[in-house]
């Protein structure tokens, strides 16, 4: 079963044209399992996973820093995306946190249903 927008491919794999993956950095793990828990808690996104501790290098203030941050990949709907955004911002304790939306291109036609389902009210879950 897929969305009547996708176009099933050789194999079974959907390219799809609504699900995307976003991630964002936090300096906790506790802090990345925060934003994990809200973003699936209020179903703008289908799940969320932590990983880390990463080391991350960025310019800020006009200094070179390096820290570590554990970072959450996430996965949600186009559709979606802006209260994902509003949610991350919400309960992110970054002043300007990293929150990036790429657009998936393919998948399983069942997980990209699954990621659906989950960002709408009355998730299977």
């Amino acid at each position: 079963m897929t969305k009547s927008d996708d176009t099933v491919k050789s194999g079974g794999t959907v390219i799809s044209d609504d699900a995307v993956r976003v991630e964002t950095t936090v300096d906790t793990e506790e802090g990345a399992r925060n934003v994990a828990r809200s973003v699936v808690e209020h179903q703008v996104a289908a799940c969320a996973q932590v990983s880390g501790p990463i080391t991350s290098f960025y310019r800020w203030e006009g200094q070179v820093q390096n820290d570590p941050e554990w970072i959450v990949v996430i996965k949600t709907t186009s559709d979606r995306l802006d209260a994902l955004t509003s949610r991350i911002l919400d309960v992110h304790p970054y002043d300007v946190p990293e929150i990036v939306a790429v657009p998936v291109v393919g998948g399983n036609p069942a997980y990209l249903d699954w990621v659906r389902e989950e960002t709408r009210a009355g998730g299977t879950a």
